[in-house]
């Protein structure tokens, strides 16, 4: 496997180089490092090349690196069934910079990248329908951001004497709590079956 993805990597570059900032094997997938203006011809090289038929678009995320100048990475992981390998994409962007839609080249990257714009606040450029997925209207700020306030927020719920939807500050059902992370049968007075198997050792 590791062999096939050496060679799949050598490839890539030979016909990429311009556009691929840096290609890793590690843990048995490669991964490609690419400029956010490429992302659209590089996915359209790995799905149409014939070396290559990565034609199944398997997931894309974001991820938050805070300390970072470009602190999103989105990454596409897709998938040959031809060539029965897997491959990571990654683009680096910032708040502000919109990485280029590929649902020109992969029609379900387009949940996939209204999912990263909801909850980490990833732009995308070219997009048919960028709003909100899985917030509710009027929420504010993007949650899956480190630096996401933790309480403060409204919840949302229908009240059925109301008859409507109404806003109320966030209610936390349970304080927050230190785990000792200690058996929960402990200091119980009757004998479990099993702990005088333990007791032995």
């Amino acid at each position: 496997m590791s062999e096939a993805l050496n060679d799949l990597a050598a490839y890539i570059a030979e016909k990429l180089d311009a556009d691929i900032e840096e290609s890793v094997v590690a843990y048995g997938e490669l991964t490609l490092t690419v400029k956010a203006a490429d992302i659209v011809d590089v996915m359209t090289f790995l799905r149409s090349d014939v070396q290559c038929q990565f034609v199944s678009f398997i997931d894309a995320a974001g991820v938050d690196y805070p300390q970072r100048r470009k602190r999103f990475d989105v990454v596409y992981h897709l998938m040959s069934p031809r060539q029965n390998l897997r491959i990571r994409v990654k683009v680096a962007t910032d708040e502000d910079t919109p990485v280029p839609s590929i649902t020109s080249v992969y029609p379900g990257a387009d949940w996939f990248e209204r999912e990263a714009y909801d909850m980490y606040g990833i732009l995308f450029s070219g997009h048919p329908d960028l709003r909100r997925l899985l917030t509710d209207y009027g929420f504010e700020g993007h949650p899956l951001r480190k630096d996401f306030p933790l309480t403060g927020f409204v919840e949302v719920r229908y009240d059925d004497e109301q008859k409507r939807v109404v806003y109320e500050p966030v209610e936390l059902k349970q304080e927050f709590r230190n785990f000792d992370f200690l058996s929960p049968w402990e200091g119980t007075e009757y004998v479990l079956p099993g702990d005088e198997k333990a007791k032995t050792n």
